[in-house]
């Protein structure tokens, strides 16, 4: 064959190619990009392709559609902060020091039996971010939204390993952000978020990126666009579900991640791009039910026991969803369990990359699972949550106490601290959490609590000690 005809088939074969319009033909030489928008307080339920017949979700359910959809995703915490320590370290929060928000002062314990372990109220410095670890291998970072991991100097995500970070929550109208950045009057934070993720996406086109894209909706204060508001008004109630705002906070959710998912197919960087989509931890809702008052009740997570601030099902379930056209089999279900500290390393293994060394991880990359529906051999023992300190729910009246929680396969062991009161459930064929079996199946309930115990002890994890009054 003459170096003439090979000239030409290449030229030829590359104006096909090319042809083909913005779908990447680059794809297979390049890391995959990565996307991970988190909702803010989002119930398991809070999602229509989840269950609900009031909110709607039409973005946010095409990707269960065009994707993976898990049953049993797991929040690391019942409440905002340690969730986010655990995504960002791959760590339990025994190794960061997160349990919770804020001091342990912020709510009374004083008048409880155990004094909770301090909180650390940021990501120490020395635990190396997955972004950190991103970056290593190559990838353009960057995060908008809600950190929650410290936001000044050294803490903030820009020092994390994020090359591009704008942080702001606390307000969805009239909002702050670090560092400074204007923007006209009126506008909603969701809005402004997907704005720069957008334009982040624009510009990285050509090389792989990580974007974490954690909104602040729908966390109170319960505040929305009054075109959505207006949209969802007179709209009939489903399953505990009713309220216009929230209902109109979750649509700009919904909007966002249309928006997100709009860009990567018309950039042709679908194929390459791994989206996920989570929540912080469950709706807030559940509690009258558990007979402590509204806590400022919103939302349902019915069928499940509980909300935010629990660890009862409603407080920890959550929605996961995966796409990746052509890598993720679409419409596909699975049922293992997933939890927070697993993201890490499987984002590790997705770029290529590895751990730092002498950093341990505590999850296990569900990979194999993605990229085969839900059905690769995956193994993983125990899920692990530790809680030494208090949530309250008003005047006297407490979300959780001091508690730990295994989940190993069906079972799940809860521990309350003050009182070694063990509680033992099904929540797969038990989803609402109504039928403790500790009574009738002691040997289960003595063999979870062990491993329960053994791990605290493998781990150093610290427990709450008598309050001296």
């Amino acid at each position: 064959m003459s170096r003439s005809v090979v000239r030409w088939m290449v030229a030829a074969l590359v104006l096909c190619a090319t042809a083909q319009g913005p779908r990447s033909v680059w794809a297979a030489d390049r890391k995959p990009n990565i996307v991970f928008i988190l909702a803010d307080d989002l119930g398991y339920t809070d999602v229509a392709c989840y269950g609900s017949g009031y909110y709607e979700t039409p973005n946010i359910d095409k990707l269960a559609v065009q994707g993976l959809k898990f049953n049993y995703g797991y929040s690391c915490g019942p409440n905002c902060q340690p969730t986010r320590a655990a995504l960002m370290s791959g760590q339990y929060g025994p190794r960061t020091g997160v349990y919770t928000v804020g001091s342990i002062d912020r709510f009374d314990w004083k008048s409880r039996p155990l004094r909770p372990v301090d909180n650390a109220q940021g990501l120490p410095l020395e635990k190396v971010t997955i972004a950190q670890a991103l970056q290593s291998a190559g990838y353009a970072t960057a995060m908008f939204g809600k950190w929650h991991l410290g936001q000044q100097g050294d803490y903030h995500p820009r020092r994390r390993g994020f090359n591009e970070a704008i942080v702001s929550m606390g307000k969805h109208f009239d909002f702050t952000t670090i560092p400074k950045v204007t923007y006209p009057a009126g506008t909603y934070l969701a809005d402004f978020l997907t704005d720069q993720a957008v334009d982040f996406i624009t510009r990285h086109k050509d090389e792989p990126f990580f974007l974490y894209l954690p909104h602040y909706g729908v966390h109170s204060p319960h505040q929305a666009k009054k075109e959505l508001v207006k949209k969802f008004a007179g709209k009939p109630a489903a399953g505990g579900h009713h309220d216009p705002t929230y209902a109109a906070m979750i649509a700009s959710v919904d909007e966002s991640v249309g928006r997100v998912v709009k860009t990567l197919d018309d950039l042709g960087l679908a194929d390459n791009t791994l989206v996920i989509f989570s929540s912080d931890n469950g709706g807030v809702g559940g509690y009258a039910r558990e007979g402590i008052g509204k806590a400022g009740a919103v939302t349902d997570n019915a069928p499940l026991r509980g909300g935010k601030g629990m660890l009862y099902e409603g407080g920890i379930r959550v929605p996961y969803l995966f796409r990746w056209p052509g890598k993720i089999p679409a419409g596909t279900v699975c049922d293992r369990s997933i939890n927070s500290v697993d993201l890490y390393p499987t984002l590790v293994e997705l770029a290529g990359g590895k751990p730092a060394e002498n950093y341990p991880l505590d999850g296990t990359s569900y990979l194999s699972l993605l990229t085969t529906g839900g059905q690769g051999k995956w193994e993983r023992e125990n899920l692990y949550w530790h809680f030494p300190g208090y949530l309250g729910a008003g005047r006297e009246s407490w979300r959780t106490t001091p508690v730990g929680v295994i989940q190993s396969g069906d079972w799940k062991l809860l521990e309350f601290f003050e009182t070694g009161k063990l509680e033992l459930y099904n929540p797969r064929t038990d989803v609402g959490e109504k039928h403790d079996l500790a009574a009738t199946m002691p040997d289960r309930v003595k063999e979870l609590h062990a491993r329960m115990l053994a791990w605290r002890q493998q781990i150093h994890a610290p427990m709450p000690t008598p309050n001296k009054k």
